[in-house]
Protein backbone atom coordinates (compact mmCIF):
# COMPACT_ATOMS: atom_id res chain seq x y z
CA UNK A 1 0.00 0.00 0.00
CA UNK A 2 3.02 2.55 0.71
CA UNK A 3 4.01 1.93 -3.16
CA UNK A 4 0.53 2.95 -4.08
CA UNK A 5 0.60 6.13 -1.20
CA UNK A 6 4.06 7.23 -2.91
CA UNK A 7 3.15 7.34 -5.89
CA UNK A 8 -0.25 9.46 -5.29
CA UNK A 9 1.86 11.73 -3.21
CA UNK A 10 4.69 12.12 -6.52
CA UNK A 11 1.35 12.84 -9.07
CA UNK A 12 -0.39 15.38 -6.70
CA UNK A 13 3.49 16.98 -6.45
CA UNK A 14 3.33 17.32 -10.01
CA UNK A 15 0.22 18.12 -10.87
CA UNK A 16 0.32 21.63 -8.06
CA UNK A 17 3.97 22.40 -9.17
CA UNK A 18 4.07 20.74 -12.55
CA UNK A 19 2.22 24.11 -14.05
CA UNK A 20 4.19 27.02 -12.85
CA UNK A 21 7.66 25.52 -13.64
CA UNK A 22 6.24 24.51 -17.11
CA UNK A 23 5.13 27.73 -18.13
CA UNK A 24 7.95 28.71 -16.78
CA UNK A 25 10.09 27.28 -19.37
CA UNK A 26 8.27 27.24 -22.02
CA UNK A 27 5.89 30.71 -22.26
CA UNK A 28 8.54 32.30 -24.34
CA UNK A 29 8.48 29.59 -26.95
CA UNK A 30 12.32 28.89 -26.76
CA UNK A 31 12.55 25.27 -27.74
CA UNK A 32 8.62 24.58 -28.93
CA UNK A 33 9.04 21.17 -29.58
CA UNK A 34 10.72 20.33 -26.31
CA UNK A 35 8.41 22.27 -24.59
CA UNK A 36 5.13 20.02 -26.47
CA UNK A 37 7.49 16.96 -24.87
CA UNK A 38 7.37 18.11 -21.95
CA UNK A 39 3.92 19.24 -21.22
CA UNK A 40 2.80 15.98 -22.84
CA UNK A 41 5.17 13.92 -20.32
CA UNK A 42 3.73 15.73 -17.22
CA UNK A 43 0.35 14.76 -18.14
CA UNK A 44 1.24 11.15 -18.55
CA UNK A 45 3.67 11.15 -15.64
CA UNK A 46 0.56 12.06 -13.66
CA UNK A 47 -2.22 9.93 -15.13
CA UNK A 48 0.31 6.71 -15.45
CA UNK A 49 1.16 7.04 -11.54
CA UNK A 50 -2.70 6.92 -10.65
CA UNK A 51 -3.46 3.77 -13.09
CA UNK A 52 -0.19 2.35 -11.48
CA UNK A 53 -1.01 3.16 -7.87
CA UNK A 54 -4.67 1.59 -8.73
CA UNK A 55 -2.68 -1.69 -9.40
CA UNK A 56 -0.76 -2.08 -6.57
CA UNK A 57 -3.79 -1.19 -4.46
CA UNK A 58 -5.62 -4.33 -6.13
CA UNK A 59 -2.83 -6.42 -5.76
CA UNK A 60 -2.10 -5.95 -2.10
CA UNK A 61 -5.76 -6.06 -1.46
CA UNK A 62 -5.78 -9.43 -2.73
CA UNK A 63 -3.22 -11.45 -1.64
CA UNK A 64 -2.00 -12.39 1.73
CA UNK A 65 -2.00 -9.94 4.06
CA UNK A 66 -1.23 -12.46 7.18
CA UNK A 67 2.76 -11.85 6.80
CA UNK A 68 4.84 -11.16 10.31
CA UNK A 69 6.40 -7.19 10.20
CA UNK A 70 3.09 -5.35 8.24
CA UNK A 71 0.64 -6.37 11.53
CA UNK A 72 -1.11 -1.99 11.03
CA UNK A 73 -1.30 -2.89 7.06
CA UNK A 74 -1.95 -6.72 7.40
CA UNK A 75 -5.16 -5.34 10.06
CA UNK A 76 -6.34 -2.87 7.75
CA UNK A 77 -6.56 -5.21 4.47
CA UNK A 78 -8.05 -8.42 6.66
CA UNK A 79 -10.64 -6.10 7.90
CA UNK A 80 -11.20 -5.16 4.01
CA UNK A 81 -11.45 -8.66 3.27
CA UNK A 82 -13.65 -10.13 6.03
CA UNK A 83 -16.44 -7.14 5.14
CA UNK A 84 -16.52 -8.01 1.73
CA UNK A 85 -17.18 -11.55 2.50
CA UNK A 86 -19.83 -10.57 4.73
CA UNK A 87 -18.36 -11.07 8.40
CA UNK A 88 -19.05 -7.39 9.38
CA UNK A 89 -22.53 -7.48 8.51
CA UNK A 90 -24.53 -7.15 5.30
CA UNK A 91 -24.92 -3.46 5.35
CA UNK A 92 -20.91 -2.81 5.15
CA UNK A 93 -20.33 -5.78 2.89
CA UNK A 94 -22.96 -3.85 0.15
CA UNK A 95 -21.56 -0.06 0.83
CA UNK A 96 -18.51 -1.84 0.25
CA UNK A 97 -19.69 -3.08 -3.25
CA UNK A 98 -20.99 0.59 -3.93
CA UNK A 99 -18.16 1.74 -3.51
CA UNK A 100 -15.91 -0.26 -5.64
CA UNK A 101 -19.19 -0.19 -8.00
CA UNK A 102 -19.00 3.85 -8.03
CA UNK A 103 -14.95 3.81 -8.56
CA UNK A 104 -14.90 1.58 -11.42
CA UNK A 105 -17.90 3.29 -13.08
CA UNK A 106 -15.86 6.41 -12.50
CA UNK A 107 -12.57 5.27 -14.31
CA UNK A 108 -14.80 3.70 -17.09
CA UNK A 109 -17.10 7.08 -17.51
CA UNK A 110 -13.63 9.07 -18.16
CA UNK A 111 -12.62 6.16 -19.95
CA UNK A 112 -15.92 6.35 -22.27
CA UNK A 113 -15.79 10.21 -22.22
CA UNK A 114 -12.35 10.54 -23.58
CA UNK A 115 -13.52 7.87 -26.53
CA UNK A 116 -16.36 10.00 -27.35
CA UNK A 117 -14.50 13.55 -27.31
CA UNK A 118 -11.98 11.52 -29.58
CA UNK A 119 -14.50 10.60 -31.57
CA UNK A 120 -16.60 13.19 -32.29
CA UNK A 121 -13.19 15.59 -32.98
CA UNK A 122 -12.53 13.39 -35.77
CA UNK A 123 -16.05 13.02 -36.93
CA UNK A 124 -16.11 16.81 -36.96
CA UNK A 125 -12.61 17.16 -38.92
CA UNK A 126 -13.40 14.85 -41.57
CA UNK A 127 -16.86 16.76 -42.04
CA UNK A 128 -15.29 19.47 -42.23
CA UNK A 129 -12.70 18.92 -44.22
CA UNK A 130 -14.96 16.81 -47.08
CA UNK A 131 -17.69 20.42 -46.82
CA UNK A 132 -14.89 22.38 -47.84
CA UNK A 133 -13.69 20.51 -50.94
CA UNK A 134 -17.57 20.40 -52.08
CA UNK A 135 -17.90 24.00 -51.34
CA UNK A 136 -14.36 25.39 -52.51
CA UNK A 137 -12.51 26.05 -55.34
CA UNK A 138 -9.17 24.89 -56.92
CA UNK A 139 -6.61 27.64 -58.01
CA UNK A 140 -4.12 26.29 -60.40
CA UNK A 141 -0.39 26.31 -58.60
CA UNK A 142 -2.15 26.77 -54.91
CA UNK A 143 -1.85 23.74 -52.66
CA UNK A 144 -5.28 24.55 -50.86
CA UNK A 145 -8.77 25.31 -51.20
CA UNK A 146 -10.18 28.26 -51.56
CA UNK A 147 -13.32 29.41 -49.84
CA UNK A 148 -14.91 33.25 -51.51
CA UNK A 149 -15.19 35.15 -48.06
CA UNK A 150 -14.67 38.36 -46.76
CA UNK A 151 -12.55 37.34 -43.67
CA UNK A 152 -8.89 36.84 -43.83
CA UNK A 153 -8.55 33.13 -42.78
CA UNK A 154 -6.13 30.17 -43.47
CA UNK A 155 -6.70 26.86 -41.81
CA UNK A 156 -6.01 23.07 -42.07
CA UNK A 157 -8.54 20.11 -41.46
CA UNK A 158 -7.32 16.57 -41.32
CA UNK A 159 -9.36 14.08 -43.25
CA UNK A 160 -9.07 11.81 -46.25
CA UNK A 161 -7.76 13.54 -47.80
CA UNK A 162 -5.88 16.34 -45.57
CA UNK A 163 -7.27 19.90 -46.58
CA UNK A 164 -5.73 22.95 -46.34
CA UNK A 165 -8.24 26.15 -46.59
CA UNK A 166 -7.63 29.75 -47.46
CA UNK A 167 -10.10 32.20 -48.21
CA UNK A 168 -10.38 34.47 -51.19
CA UNK A 169 -9.69 37.27 -48.78
CA UNK A 170 -6.60 35.82 -47.39
CA UNK A 171 -5.37 35.16 -50.90
CA UNK A 172 -6.09 38.54 -52.14
CA UNK A 173 -4.36 39.88 -48.58
CA UNK A 174 -0.96 37.76 -49.24
CA UNK A 175 1.44 38.06 -52.08
CA UNK A 176 3.04 34.92 -53.41
CA UNK A 177 6.20 34.97 -50.54
CA UNK A 178 3.50 35.25 -48.12
CA UNK A 179 1.28 32.40 -49.04
CA UNK A 180 3.71 29.99 -49.48
CA UNK A 181 4.47 30.62 -46.14
CA UNK A 182 0.88 30.39 -44.61
CA UNK A 183 0.70 27.19 -46.93
CA UNK A 184 4.08 25.66 -45.41
CA UNK A 185 2.78 26.83 -41.77
CA UNK A 186 -0.27 24.11 -42.21
CA UNK A 187 1.87 21.33 -44.18
CA UNK A 188 3.59 21.68 -40.84
CA UNK A 189 0.46 21.10 -38.86
CA UNK A 190 -0.68 18.37 -41.09
CA UNK A 191 2.96 16.53 -41.19
CA UNK A 192 3.36 16.89 -37.19
CA UNK A 193 -0.31 15.32 -36.50
CA UNK A 194 -0.68 18.44 -34.37
CA UNK A 195 -4.46 17.50 -34.87
CA UNK A 196 -3.99 14.19 -33.00
CA UNK A 197 -2.29 15.55 -29.78
CA UNK A 198 -4.80 18.53 -29.75
CA UNK A 199 -7.18 16.35 -29.85
CA UNK A 200 -5.66 14.28 -26.78
CA UNK A 201 -5.09 16.94 -24.58
CA UNK A 202 -8.45 19.21 -25.26
CA UNK A 203 -10.42 15.94 -24.59
CA UNK A 204 -9.11 15.07 -21.29
CA UNK A 205 -9.02 19.12 -20.27
CA UNK A 206 -12.96 18.23 -20.93
CA UNK A 207 -13.29 15.13 -18.30
CA UNK A 208 -10.45 16.29 -16.12
CA UNK A 209 -11.94 20.47 -15.93
CA UNK A 210 -9.94 20.48 -12.08
CA UNK A 211 -6.95 19.53 -12.63
CA UNK A 212 -4.64 22.26 -13.33
CA UNK A 213 -1.66 20.66 -15.48
CA UNK A 214 -4.15 18.89 -17.97
CA UNK A 215 -6.12 22.10 -18.62
CA UNK A 216 -3.30 24.68 -18.49
CA UNK A 217 -1.14 22.09 -20.17
CA UNK A 218 -4.11 22.10 -23.26
CA UNK A 219 -3.78 25.80 -23.90
CA UNK A 220 0.25 25.67 -23.63
CA UNK A 221 0.53 22.45 -26.30
CA UNK A 222 -1.71 24.31 -28.79
CA UNK A 223 0.29 27.49 -28.52
CA UNK A 224 3.80 25.61 -28.63
CA UNK A 225 2.35 23.88 -31.53
CA UNK A 226 1.90 26.94 -33.49
CA UNK A 227 4.99 27.38 -32.74
CA UNK A 228 6.40 24.74 -33.77
CA UNK A 229 4.65 24.96 -37.41
CA UNK A 230 6.03 28.58 -37.31
CA UNK A 231 9.71 27.48 -36.94
CA UNK A 232 9.13 24.55 -40.35
CA UNK A 233 7.67 27.63 -42.19
CA UNK A 234 10.62 30.48 -40.96
CA UNK A 235 13.49 26.94 -42.15
CA UNK A 236 11.47 27.41 -45.41
CA UNK A 237 10.85 31.35 -46.18
CA UNK A 238 12.37 33.08 -43.32
CA UNK A 239 11.07 34.37 -40.26
CA UNK A 240 10.98 37.84 -41.42
CA UNK A 241 8.15 36.53 -44.23
CA UNK A 242 6.43 34.48 -41.74
CA UNK A 243 6.11 37.31 -39.56
CA UNK A 244 4.62 39.64 -42.62
CA UNK A 245 1.87 36.66 -43.11
CA UNK A 246 1.06 36.31 -39.91
CA UNK A 247 0.76 40.01 -39.25
CA UNK A 248 -1.33 40.30 -42.19
CA UNK A 249 -4.14 37.57 -41.47
CA UNK A 250 -3.69 38.63 -37.79
CA UNK A 251 -7.49 40.13 -36.55
CA UNK A 252 -8.99 38.31 -39.20
CA UNK A 253 -12.32 35.81 -37.64
CA UNK A 254 -11.38 32.62 -35.66
CA UNK A 255 -11.26 29.64 -37.09
CA UNK A 256 -13.02 26.30 -36.57
CA UNK A 257 -12.60 24.53 -33.81
CA UNK A 258 -11.72 21.46 -35.19
CA UNK A 259 -8.88 23.44 -37.45
CA UNK A 260 -5.07 24.35 -36.93
CA UNK A 261 -5.22 28.03 -38.34
CA UNK A 262 -2.31 30.36 -38.76
CA UNK A 263 -3.94 33.00 -36.61
CA UNK A 264 -5.36 30.68 -34.48
CA UNK A 265 -3.77 30.84 -31.17
CA UNK A 266 -1.11 33.38 -29.42
CA UNK A 267 -0.74 35.47 -32.77
CA UNK A 268 0.79 38.43 -30.52
CA UNK A 269 3.49 36.06 -28.45
CA UNK A 270 4.30 34.14 -32.47
CA UNK A 271 4.86 37.93 -33.72
CA UNK A 272 7.33 38.95 -30.88
CA UNK A 273 8.92 35.20 -31.42
CA UNK A 274 9.70 35.95 -34.86
CA UNK A 275 10.51 39.05 -34.57
CA UNK A 276 12.72 38.96 -31.46
CA UNK A 277 14.53 35.23 -31.61
CA UNK A 278 15.93 33.92 -28.13
CA UNK A 279 19.86 34.19 -28.26
CA UNK A 280 21.74 30.97 -28.91
CA UNK A 281 22.87 30.95 -25.06
CA UNK A 282 19.22 31.27 -23.61
CA UNK A 283 18.24 28.34 -26.38
CA UNK A 284 20.84 26.33 -25.35
CA UNK A 285 19.95 26.55 -21.66
CA UNK A 286 16.02 26.15 -22.01
CA UNK A 287 16.53 22.96 -23.92
CA UNK A 288 18.49 21.42 -21.58
CA UNK A 289 16.11 22.41 -18.64
CA UNK A 290 12.94 20.85 -20.76
CA UNK A 291 15.47 17.91 -21.85
CA UNK A 292 16.19 17.33 -17.85
CA UNK A 293 12.75 17.68 -16.54
CA UNK A 294 10.92 15.04 -19.25
CA UNK A 295 13.62 12.82 -17.89
CA UNK A 296 12.52 13.24 -14.86
CA UNK A 297 8.72 13.30 -14.99
CA UNK A 298 9.56 10.34 -17.40
CA UNK A 299 10.71 7.95 -14.87
CA UNK A 300 9.24 9.34 -11.99
CA UNK A 301 6.24 7.31 -11.57
CA UNK A 302 9.46 4.31 -11.74
CA UNK A 303 11.67 5.51 -9.54
CA UNK A 304 8.87 6.16 -7.37
CA UNK A 305 8.02 2.62 -7.32
CA UNK A 306 12.07 1.73 -6.99
CA UNK A 307 12.41 3.97 -3.70
CA UNK A 308 9.29 2.76 -2.33
CA UNK A 309 10.97 -0.75 -2.65
CA UNK A 310 13.89 -0.24 -1.32
CA UNK A 311 12.60 1.74 1.78
CA UNK A 312 13.89 5.14 1.41
CA UNK A 313 10.91 6.99 0.37
CA UNK A 314 8.69 7.01 3.80
CA UNK A 315 5.65 6.26 2.85
CA UNK A 316 4.56 3.91 5.04
CA UNK A 317 5.48 0.31 5.57
CA UNK A 318 6.15 -1.93 2.30
CA UNK A 319 4.01 -4.61 2.03
CA UNK A 320 5.89 -7.76 0.71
Amino acid sequence: MSVAVCLLLYSFTVAVLGPRLLTRLTRAGVAPRLGVVAWLVAIGSVVGSWIIAVVFLAVELFRDADQPGHAVVSSCLATLREAAAGRAGVLVQIGLFLLATVAVAAVAVLVWRLSRSLLRARASTHEHARMTRIAGRHIDGLEAVVLDAPQRVAYCVPGRPNTIVVTSAAVDALDARHLDAVLSHERAHLAGRHHLILALTRGLATILPRIQLVTIGAAEVARLLEMCADDAAARAHGPATVLGALLALSGAAPIPSSALGATGIGVLARATRLATPPRPAQRIRVRLMLAAVSVLLAVGPVLTVLLTATGVALCGPVVG
